[in-house]
C-alpha cells in the first residue's frame, strides 16, 4: 500500500493548494462572509460532496488507464504535467483583489450545500486537476491502483475540510485581513505557482 512518507508529503501538499486563493476557497471565504459561518460550512461540504464524485471518477479511468496501456498513460502524464504548469503560469501572474463583505439576504442552507455541489460537479478543471494530481502519488506495484486514487482522494478532501473549514470560521477576520494585506496575497499566489510547478515536473518525470 502507499508508503506514510508519500500520505504526509500529499497530505502537504494537498494543504498547501487548499490554502492558495483559487475559486472554491475564495467562495467559501465571500459566502461565510456574507451569510455567516455555519454558510461557509455547508458551502464546504458541498465542494467535498463533489470532490468524492470526481475521486471515483478519476479511481476508475486511471486504474484502467495504468493497466491497459502505456502510450495513454504517458499521453495522459503530459498532458497533466501540462495543465500543472498552466496552472502554475496563472498562479504566478493571478491579480489581487477584494473580497465581497456585504451581506445579500438570507440564503437556504440546502440551496447553499447545492450550490457547492454543482459548483464543484460541473467545473472540468477539478477533474483535470485530479487526473493530474492524484496518479503522481500512486504506484501500479503497491497494489489496485484505483484503491490507492480512492485514498489519496479521500485524503485530498479532509485536507480540504481542514482548510476550507478553517476558513469559514475565519471567515469575518480573515475577510478583512485579505482585503487588506495585498502583500500576503502575493505571496499566497507564488506559493501556490511554486507548488504546481514542482508537481508538473515530478509527473513529467513519473514512470509507469
Amino acid at each position: 500500500m502507499i508508503p506514510v512518507e508519500t500520505l504526509l508529503t500529499f497530505f502537504a501538499a494537498s494543504i498547501l493548494l487548499g490554502l492558495a486563493p483559487g475559486p472554491d476557497n475564495i467562495f467559501v471565504l465571500a459566502q461565510s462572509a456574507m451569510h455567516g459561518r455555519s454558510a461557509g460550512i455547508v458551502v464546504m461540504l458541498g465542494l467535498c460532496t463533489g470532490l468524492i464524485v470526481h475521486s471515483i471518477a478519476v479511481a476508475l479511468g486511471v486504474a484502467v488507464i495504468f493497466q491497459t496501456s502505456a502510450v495513454a498513460f504517458s499521453f495522459l502524464k503530459y498532458i497533466g504535467a501540462g495543465y500543472l504548469l498552466y496552472l502554475a503560469w496563472q498562479a504566478f501572474r493571478s491579480s489581487v483583489g477584494r473580497i465581497p463583505s456585504k451581506p445579500d439576504g438570507e440564503v437556504s442552507r440546502w440551496k447553499l450545500y447545492r450550490r457547492g455541489i454543482i459548483m464543484n460537479i460541473t467545473n472540468p478543471k477539478v477533474s483535470i486537476f485530479f487526473l493530474a494530481f492524484l496518479p503522481q502519488f500512486a504506484d501500479p506495484s503497491r497494489g489496485l491502483i484505483s484503491l490507492q486514487l480512492l485514498i489519496l482522494g479521500g485524503l485530498f478532501i479532509l485536507a480540504t475540510i481542514l482548510v476550507f473549514g478553517g476558513i469559514a470560521l475565519l471567515a469575518g477576520t480573515l475577510g478583512q485581513w485579505a482585503n487588506r494585506s495585498y502583500r500576503v496575497q502575493k505571496i499566497l499566489n507564488k506559493v501556490a505557482g511554486t507548488v504546481f510547478l514542482g508537481l508538473a515536473l515530478k509527473l513529467a518525470t513519473t514512470q509507469r
